[in-house]
């Protein structure tokens, strides 16, 4: 029975109504509205038959959930990952929902994925998968409808072919529909970085209001994958601190004078991993969350800070660049044990404001420069915390409750002045 709990407690779905449920309690919603906010609107599954290099023909299931739209078109990566599932889906959708409402840009959450490995995968064949899943998902998305953009094992070039797939099935080009695309075919500048950027940004605002000194802070990266990798580059850049240890799929690294980012970076590009960089000592990912460090950035997957490692964390700012990656219970625990956690759909909301940056810019065909892009996403995160910290001192609750009851409060707004309830 223990290990059923402990399944269900590390489902990402069930793990995002928990969270919703408590923000629900403190607002006091209507009981029409918590129910309507529990669930989806809409979502559809698709399977999608691709022709493969060697000529056979191998069959993937997809997925697009749009959670909610009340305050305007739903917005939200694709994933392509061989361990996807449909509740992983659900709950990126409903986190997207909550962190449009929190960085208060007038989009709705959304999430796609397709079970796949893109790493066994041709280009050709990531093309024609790409192509099919447009055809599927095409009739359901759109700018005034649900915009895409890219999430794990997906990029700008997967975002061109799906752009372009649309565009043929529209006969028109409609270059907004997708986010997250080259600058050739209107992408953002400040895009690629934004995640990242966002990030530093709540961060700099959250040692401001704890009194650290960022400058020679030490900073430990989970996950050095696009986020992570800019993460240690801009942490350095923006901040000053100092990148002590970095992991990835393979493991870790630490240096306890500091790591050069760059290096670290080129050393990945050229192994496949951070392991192994000279001079720094291995380290599992399990021994770098647990590091004695001013700024942890969790920049992984889900679910890698449990009841079972949450009284080992010893950093002062828990940084949640990747998507769900405290559990409830964690939480809890960080909370007591006076961790500051920057929640993930606070976090790690740099990205999707860029992309509706993107949206903005493709609107009205003209495109802004990157020190406005920059300007502009930071005056959006800082307000965000803000109003997020504020939260958490009115009610004295943990910041991620606070940053629910401040998405969820816009949200259920939305949803009764509209009559949906």
């Amino acid at each position: 029975m223990a290990e059923a709990t402990t399944q269900e407690t590390l489902n990402p779905f069930a793990i995002a109504q928990a969270q919703l449920d408590k923000a629900a309690e403190i607002l006091h919603l209507e009981p029409a509205v918590h129910a309507l906010l529990r669930e989806p609107i809409r979502e559809l599954h698709v399977t999608l038959p691709v022709k493969m290099d060697d000529g056979t023909t191998k069959v993937f299931k997809g997925f697009r959930v749009q959670y909610n739209d009340a305050r305007g078109p739903t917005k939200g990566g694709i994933r392509f990952h061989p361990d996807e599932t449909i509740d992983t889906v659900r709950a990126l959708a409903a986190w997207m929902t909550w962190k449009t409402a929190v960085v208060d840009i007038p989009l709705g959450g959304a999430k796609g994925g397709v079970i796949c490995n893109p790493k066994e995968m041709s280009p050709a064949e990531l093309e024609r998968l790409s192509r099919a899943y447009i055809r599927q998902v095409g009739r359901i998305i759109g700018l005034e409808k649900d915009v895409p953009a890219p999430d794990v094992y997906t990029n700008p070039q997967i975002m061109a072919w799906m752009a372009d797939e649309y565009a043929f099935l529209k006969g028109y080009n409609e270059f907004g529909v997708i986010t997250g695309k080259p600058l050739a075919l209107g992408g953002s500048k400040g895009r690629n970085d934004a995640t990242a950027r966002g990030g530093m940004y709540v961060i700099r605002e959250a040692a401001k209001v704890l009194g650290i000194e960022t400058s020679g802070a030490t900073m430990a990266i989970q996950g050095f994958g696009n986020a992570g990798q800019y993460a240690a580059t801009l942490g350095r850049e923006l901040l000053g601190t100092v990148i002590v240890a970095v992991s990835d799929s393979k493991g870790g690294i630490y240096k306890a004078d500091g790591l050069d980012p760059d290096a670290v970076i080129r050393h990945k590009q050229e192994t496949g991993s951070v392991v192994g960089f000279p001079g720094a000592e291995p380290i599992s990912n399990a021994e770098l969350l647990e590091l004695e460090v001013d700024i942890l950035v969790p920049a992984a997957l889900e679910n890698v800070i449990t009841a079972a490692n949450a009284p080992n964390i010893k950093a002062r700012i828990s940084a949640e660049l990747a998507n769900g990656p405290t559990t409830p219970e964690a939480d809890e625990i960080l909370w007591k044990n006076g961790v500051y956690v920057l929640p993930d759909f606070l976090c790690n909301a740099g990205g999707v404001t860029v992309s509706y940056f993107e949206m903005v810019q493709n609107a009205y065909d003209y495109y802004w420069d990157l020190e406005t892009v920059h300007e502009r996403l930071d005056r959006k995160m800082t307000a965000a915390f803000h109003a997020v910290h504020e939260a958490a001192q009115r009610f004295d609750i943990d910041n991620r409750t606070a940053a629910y009851v401040v998405a969820v409060d816009r949200v259920a707004e939305a949803v009764r002045l509209r009559g949906w309830v």
